[in-house]
């Protein structure tokens, strides 16, 4: 496994090599999506690591994609833009038909189609999903949609989008839960026929749509799995989500802790290099091993996963030391460049961005608290 994972990352890192900081930084100034480096990543395979061998893809477990995923964040690139082609289509490869798997995840698997977007937030429902008030009524053979998703990422370049929505009123159903279904959409033919699509500016280089859906036609072949089953399928893919963007915040974690390293060997001030300083040292070796304990939980979280055992608390756990470590190390490794840290061409303020992310999704550090309180240590809930 460990050969495997190694040949990944050089792989992950032959890529990576084409498309240096600069790169990135020019994808940052102008708000653009980087269409090149998601191409070759496909290209390579990589993007397909989690689609079976028999649809097209590597047919990995989720420890190689967070190998995979970690690698491209610790190169300085920005997984965020294709980390999504991972997690999503878990829902259509576990409860998608037959037919649905033949006909999309090949096209996935070799980047005819791309499966980037992943419609469930909204306005007013926030992390509580199941308040969410987008509907789906079936109208002979079709369903009609409307309602209104916020902050949808990579819209503009995926070809389909998972949605969520209630296909049966809160009011009428015994459990909140229940009556939300998920649909596959293919955005091609919704975009201007019922799906207007307007670009929300955001703090970092990530393509974030509002999404208005008015009398949008779906056909009912489009729904996954069974009617009112949604919110189940949706969680059933949430582990793998927190695994992954854990995986993403340990190679953030680890582009900061060695630019800042790097920084305080060559960096002199007063006639000797900054990093002899133990005010200097002591915050960038806190942060090392703060990554590489969070590290060791994404490592246990996803072998949980890959041997299908219950990895909730581990999934949980893992997100929240990741994205704590590397917002830590994002901090010290501004402070060690000190002047030099806010300027782009530096390129740790980009990055320093991007992984502040992960403090509120896909899901808040307070709400992972929360989760631990009560399914862990068994404390009253609290909401």
């Amino acid at each position: 496994m460990n050969e495997t994972h190694e040949s990944l990352r050089g792989t992950v890192r032959e890529v990576c090599a084409g498309f240096p900081d600069e790169y990135w930084r020019a994808l940052d100034e102008n708000r653009e999506y980087p269409e090149d480096f998601v191409r070759a990543m496909t290209d390579s395979g990589l993007l397909g690591a989690l689609i079976p061998e028999e649809y097209g893809g590597m047919g990995l477990g989720l420890q190689a994609a967070c190998a995979i995923l970690e690698e491209v964040n610790r190169s300085g690139a920005n997984a965020g833009p294709a980390h999504a082609q991972m997690y999503t289509m878990g829902t259509l490869l576990r409860h998608g038909s037959k037919a649905q798997k033949e006909q999309y995840l090949p096209k996935i698997a070799s980047g005819e189609l791309r499966l980037q977007a992943f419609g469930v937030t909204e306005p007013e429902a926030g992390t509580d999903t199941t308040q969410l008030t987008t509907s789906a009524v079936r109208d002979g053979d079709e369903y009609v949609v409307n309602g209104r998703k916020i902050y949808i990422s990579r819209v503009g370049h995926s070809d389909l989008m998972v949605l969520l929505a209630r296909t049966t009123p809160i009011e009428e159903v015994e459990k909140r839960s229940r009556g939300l279904s998920v649909f596959l959409v293919d955005l091609r033919e919704a975009a201007g026929d019922g799906l207007a699509v307007k670009r929300r500016r955001v703090m970092m280089n990530n393509e974030t749509n509002e999404l208005l859906f008015e009398n949008l036609r779906v056909p009912a072949s489009s729904i996954i799995g069974e009617e009112s089953e949604g919110l189940r399928y949706i969680m059933d893919g949430m582990n793998a989500e927190r695994i992954l963007i854990a995986a993403e915040c340990v190679g953030d974690g680890r582009f900061f802790v060695e630019r800042a390293t790097d920084r305080a060997r060559k960096r002199e001030v007063f006639g000797r290099p900054i990093g002899q300083n133990q005010g200097i040292q002591f915050p960038i070796a806190r942060s090392h091993v703060s990554v590489e304990a969070a590290d060791l939980m994404t490592k246990k979280a996803a072998a949980l996963f890959d041997a299908d055992e219950p990895c909730g608390a581990e999934a949980n756990m893992a997100k929240l030391l990741a994205a704590d470590a590397s917002w830590e190390a994002a901090n010290v490794a501004v402070q060690t460049f000190g002047g030099y840290g806010f300027d782009a061409e530096y390129d740790v303020e980009r990055k320093f961005r991007e992984t502040r992310l992960y403090q509120v999704a896909p899901i808040s550090t307070n709400l992972i608290l929360s989760y631990v309180a009560e399914h862990v240590l068994e404390l009253p809930r609290s909401f």
